[in-house]
């Protein structure tokens, strides 16, 4: 089997989505199917992981379009968005329904799960009454085995009329056979031999399963039964979702300490090699400090800095997710999101902020009413991000644990980072209900929520989706927005008015306002300037503290605790520092997307207006409590 890219040698476009053929008598097959059937790793196991993305024109949903060859036909893969219906009205749905009406795919092959076959048939049932071309792709059938299931596929098929083949996607068994049926089921669509139909009496998906599925074992979900009453019991759930959090954080700390550092010592050791570089090309003097210690430097923290919490994160969350434990998640939330007005759904959002609010954003579209999106894309800021880990993990090791490294203040730190969190989450809840009670009104919308089985993760599938779908995207989009920040931060640092900088003339200017909240205008400012990226809003306070012209780093807390305290920092500015970290405007990547993914500048300036003037109201308050109850 030979599996290689898609180009755009030929492309043609068909309900809103460009198709890319590498030959004219490319065959397009549509993978479609419910979530959690293993769509996705069918798609890859027949593409080999290689795909482009991109969206639907008008709409906010993302495909996947592969290539693969068999033999010496060619195919082009087409990952249709899941859903469970084509008879609502979800951008899901309607892009799948779209792409299926518009003939664009010679064949449609509907993936289903083994394990629970006849609530997946009734989508396969719609796509049937759509178009005749199509294969049942019945997926999972390892995991069928274990479970004592057998499925008579002979006997679906004769009663289909349709191919069906049996495929464990995840060892690539069966492949080869939806291979052939695709060729198949292409040939006969294209010659006027008769079509396949779905025979009369067969309209509901029960009747149509009927006798063709025998369970051995009758006792099969048990143990899936057991760990739901662990992971929703009334009592253990959020009990169990706290110290998964907590466990997440932990090791994410734990672990992206090391790699961090020697990330910095090989951009430092680049930065050198680069200067140097310069210098024998003859740059002048002005442009080498503006791009190696403005440009570059900013940029080469930026990545020191976020690519390995990222990368232990990500693959966390993806772990969670393809384990089936995040639909637990929505499901133990949405009670307290539709008390909000809100989706039930926004709690996965929520989770997916903790990595990146701008992956938070994007993952807002699998919300189905509009008004519960712009709630759950305004709010998603209000979770910590990847990028504000270093500054809220430095304050809490300086005040709050003791400087010192090791497991058990590591552990301590986790402990305090997922307090501010639980912080984040309760402001959500707030914010979400004050939005839905004046800004948007309405009620909440019911969704049917599928708590798939309990599943071995694929880490292979993990490997690919966090690094390439996740990390280096977002890595990418930040670094695009830090390289002009690190000019301009440069120039303010070194450019002089009267014998001032205009980074210091800025931090006196919003010196007044700084120290109603509990902070200063060198604090205030950093934040400012760190919009591009929370990464550098430390190493911008150190540079103004000690008057340098370019960012610095303390890897040492005890000596950074000393020099933030002697510029007048007390326990009172770290908490109002950690507050305003939490509670304030978007990064410059977040507001990107927030404009993308609402088309609004409206909305887009509500999801910067809103946590900022939140976050400046929590440092007022506390630091006018801690001032007069002088705590």
């Amino acid at each position: 089997m030979e599996v290689s890219n898609v180009s755009a040698e030929m492309s043609s476009v068909y309900g809103g989505l460009e198709i890319r053929k590498k030959r004219e008598n490319d065959i397009v097959v549509a993978l479609a199917g419910n979530p959690n059937v293993g769509k996705s790793t069918v798609f890859n196991a027949m593409t080999g992981l290689r795909q482009h993305t991109g969206n639907w024109a008008g709409k906010t949903v993302s495909n996947a379009q592969g290539y693969a060859a068999y033999g010496q036909q060619g195919y082009v893969m087409v990952d249709i968005p899941g859903c469970y219906s084509l008879h609502t009205h979800s951008a899901e749905e309607e892009a799948a329904r779209e792409f299926i009406c518009s003939g664009a795919a010679d064949v449609v092959a509907v993936v289903c799960d083994a394990v629970c076959l006849e609530r997946n048939m009734g989508l396969a049932l719609q796509i049937m009454e759509l178009t005749d071309n199509v294969v049942i792709c019945v997926n999972l059938m390892d995991e069928a085995a274990k479970k004592r299931i057998r499925i008579d596929l002979k006997g679906l098929q004769d009663r289909l009329g349709v191919p069906v083949i049996g495929t464990s996607a995840r060892e690539g068994i069966g492949i080869e056979g939806l291979y052939q049926a695709i060729n198949a089921a292409a040939a006969r669509q294209k010659s006027d031999s008769g079509e396949y139909c779905c025979p009369q009496g067969a309209d509901r998906a029960g009747e149509l399963c009927r006798g063709l599925i025998t369970y051995e074992d009758s006792g099969y979900m048990t143990a899936d039964r057991k760990k739901d009453k662990l992971f929703t019991g009334k009592l253990t759930a959020v009990p169990i979702m706290f110290l998964l959090l907590l466990g997440t954080f932990w090791l994410t700390i734990i672990g992206a300490n090391y790699p961090s550092e020697l990330l910095r010592r090989f951009f430092s050791f680049l930065e050198g090699k680069l200067m140097g570089g310069l210098v024998r090309a003859g740059a002048p003097a002005l442009f080498r400090e503006m791009l190696v210690y403005g440009v570059y430097r900013v940029v080469a923290w930026i990545a020191a800095v976020m690519l390995p919490p990222m990368a232990i994160f990500f693959p966390l969350f993806t772990i969670m997710e393809d384990s089936g434990y995040l639909p637990r998640v929505a499901f133990n939330l949405d009670k307290c999101f539709r008390k909000c007005n809100a989706c039930g759904k926004q709690s996965l959002t929520m989770c997916m902020g903790f990595g990146c609010n701008a992956a938070g954003v994007t993952g807002c579209r699998i919300i189905d009413s509009p008004r519960e999106r712009l709630i759950a894309i305004i709010t998603n800021s209000f979770v910590p991000c990847n990028g504000r880990f270093p500054t809220l993990m430095a304050i809490i090791a300086m005040f709050f644990i003791g400087g010192e490294a090791g497991i058990g203040n590591s552990f301590l730190s986790a402990l305090v980072l997922a307090g501010f969190i639980i912080l984040g989450i309760g402001m959500t809840f707030f914010v979400s209900w004050l939005l839905s009670v004046t800004m948007l009104k309405g009620m909440p919308s019911f969704f049917a929520l599928e708590l798939p089985p309990y599943r071995r993760p694929q880490i292979g599938r993990i490997a690919v989706r966090s690094v390439c779908d996740r990390t280096i995207f977002v890595l990418g989009r930040a670094m695009a927005a830090a390289a002009p920040a690190g000019l301009i931060i440069w120039l303010m640092a070194n450019v002089r008015v009267h014998d001032v900088t205009v980074l210091s003339y800025l931090a006196d200017a919003l010196n007044p306002l700084a120290r109603m909240m509990g902070l200063d205008g060198v604090i205030l400012l950093a934040f400012i300037l760190g919009m591009p990226a929370n990464e550098i809003v430390v190493p911008i306070i150190i540079m103004a503290y000690l008057s340098r012209g370019t960012l610095t780093d303390i890897s040492d807390y005890n000596i950074l605790k000393q020099l933030l305290t002697e510029n007048g920092w007390t326990w009172v500015t770290a908490v109002s520092t950690m507050l305003f970290s939490l509670f304030h405007w978007p990064c410059a990547t977040t507001c990107m997307t927030i404009r993308k993914e609402t088309g609004s500048l409206k909305w887009t300036l509500a999801a910067i207006l809103i946590p900022t003037l939140l976050g400046v109201t929590a440092c007022m308050l506390f630091c006018f409590a801690a001032n007069h109850l002088h705590l």
